[in-house]
């Protein structure tokens, strides 16, 4: 039996591939926190060196040379020639090292540099645009990217339509026309229960979330949740930044940003949560296996999951805040001091159409993300032109959400994705809104005491039982094959759909 030991000669080079693209993430992260608005042009440049440096050694014929022993080009699996075959582990590694060597090979070096550099401009100027919420500012960038992600499909090849090239990046094996008869069953129920929702006579007031709040003690309250979570803060750190977004160099060093605002209490508190459950993610894989497949993140989707089940299933829960709203009017006595948890938890769940994503209800969350596909798609496929972005994006709003963004800020610009040309990301979204209801359902059978340990702050145990199933295998298996496995049933958004009914069932008090 030949085993992951067999592989050195190629884990051994990936390993040095990663030590590169490790280094191009650091000052990836350093350039959207603490970086000189000087240095961007400079930043560019290094990065696409980086990437590129790493592009070319993956796609060398070393790498080629190693793996053409042990994968059948024709099927992207191992080769079986003597019948000694290989164990688990070994197996999916060498699947997923050919998926992506496979993938990359198809990529000129020049591109992948012009690609790089593109889009880290691209990202600063975006961060500037969006606070002018000036478009006009943006749109050139904007044209390169969507130029370059267009070629980028016709790189790489694709059946049916130029997205599924894109989308395959973030959640392998997906396609549109997967995704598209999801999306319709849950627009079916989600519109109609959201009409519930808003002609409810049960009119919830969330004023109290919007009152003035240190920001230093939000963070303050940030980080005692997420060392609560089980976020080690010895291999990660906690700090501001435009878009929140955590990013791992190794599992002993990953860091979680949020953003702060002193009248508008919810964004800097659930996106550290949010944040939280990406960052336990990256802690959890496995440290023996860095640099390769079985030490990475399985899809987007799967590590969105972990970031929704902490931010809803767990901090929009009663259990939650049975334990942690004592603790937060402690922090904030003069705004929160008289307000019940009740109300506080009302608040914080409360449903309405709004224009910013991430500050989204669970009930239009998903809305977003449907109107970001469509449009992106339309982009990619050459449907729309990008100059007329800022009125399509406002009727997609209108049409969807019945509101209409005020100033491009609060519409077009609001994402940071398409300026770092993630063209197919958004999607991933709501399928960690699915599986995160499904993995959920899931724990609460097999820890039958999970909401009194919750409710005791013992969150870790949540954090131990995720670790076991999820984190620890990095892309051993599927998405499809690991919801199978832990859940005994594959990908539905029925748990999704049952949850969100019966939690604004209860608050609205809808027959």
């Amino acid at each position: 039996m030949k085993t992951l030991g067999t592989l050195a000669p190629l884990t051994t080079q990936l390993v040095e591939i990663q030590h590169l693209t490790s280094a191009a993430s650091l000052l990836s992260w350093d350039q959207e926190t603490y970086m000189p608005a000087g240095g961007g042009h400079a930043r560019a440049e290094q990065i696409a060196t980086l990437q590129t440096l790493a592009h070319d050694r993956f796609v060398s014929s070393d790498i080629e040379r190693v793996l053409s022993q042990w994968v059948d080009p024709s099927i992207g699996e191992a080769i079986d020639s003597r019948g000694d075959g290989w164990d688990e582990s070994a197996r999916a590694l060498l699947r997923e090292v050919w998926r992506d060597f496979s993938r990359a090979k198809k990529l000129p070096s020049d591109f992948v540099k012009r690609l790089s550099r593109e889009s880290s401009l691209a990202q600063q100027v975006w961060s500037e645009a969006r606070k002018k919420s000036d478009f006009r500012m943006f749109l050139p960038h904007l044209k390169t990217i969507v130029a370059l992600k267009q070629e980028e499909a016709e790189y790489l090849g694709y059946r049916d339509t130029p997205y599924n090239a894109l989308l395959d990046t973030y959640e392998p094996r997906a396609t549109v026309a997967q995704l598209r008869p999801v999306f319709a069953a849950l627009k079916a129920r989600l519109v109609p229960l959201l009409n519930r929702v808003m002609t409810s006579s049960i009119k919830i007031d969330d004023a109290i979330l919007f009152l003035h709040y240190d920001t230093t003690r939000q963070m303050e309250f940030g980080r005692l949740v997420l060392t609560a979570m089980g976020y080690d803060f010895e291999r990660g750190r906690l700090d501001l930044s435009a878009h929140p977004f955590t990013t791992s160099f190794h599992p002993t060093d990953v860091r979680v940003t949020t953003r702060a605002y002193e009248r508008e209490l919810p964004a800097c508190l659930f996106s550290c949560i949010h944040e939280g459950g990406h960052g336990l993610y990256d802690q959890g894989l496995d440290p023996a296996r860095y640099g390769t497949p079985l030490g990475e993140a399985l899809s987007l989707g799967i590590h969105e999951s972990q970031s929704r089940l902490w931010e809803n299933s767990v901090g929009r829960s009663r259990p939650f805040w049975r334990c942690f709203y004592p603790l937060l009017q402690q922090m904030f006595p003069e705004q929160l001091g008289t307000v019940d948890q009740d109300r506080f938890y009302a608040a914080i769940n409360r449903a309405k159409p709004s224009l910013i994503r991430v500050e989204a209800d669970e009930l239009t969350y998903n809305l977003h993300i449907m109107m970001r596909f469509e449009i992106e798609q339309g982009m990619i496929e050459g449907r729309t032109r990008v100059e007329d972005l800022p009125a399509i994006w406002n009727d997609k709003v209108n049409s969807y959400l019945g509101i209409v963004p005020p100033t491009d800020a609060d519409g077009v610009l609001q994402d940071v994705h398409w300026s770092l040309g993630a063209f197919g990301y958004f999607p991933t979204y709501t399928l960690g809104n699915l599986y995160a209801a499904q993995l959920y359902d899931q724990v609460q059978k097999e820890i039958q005491n999970l909401d009194a340990e919750i409710e005791a702050g013992r969150l870790t145990v949540l954090t131990k039982w995720l670790n076991q199933k999820i984190h620890r295998w990095g892309r051993m298996f599927t998405a499809e094959h690991l919801m199978q496995r832990v859940t005994g049933r594959p990908l539905s958004p029925e748990p999704f759909l049952e949850y969100l009914e019966k939690k604004y069932g209860e608050l609205y008090e809808l027959s």
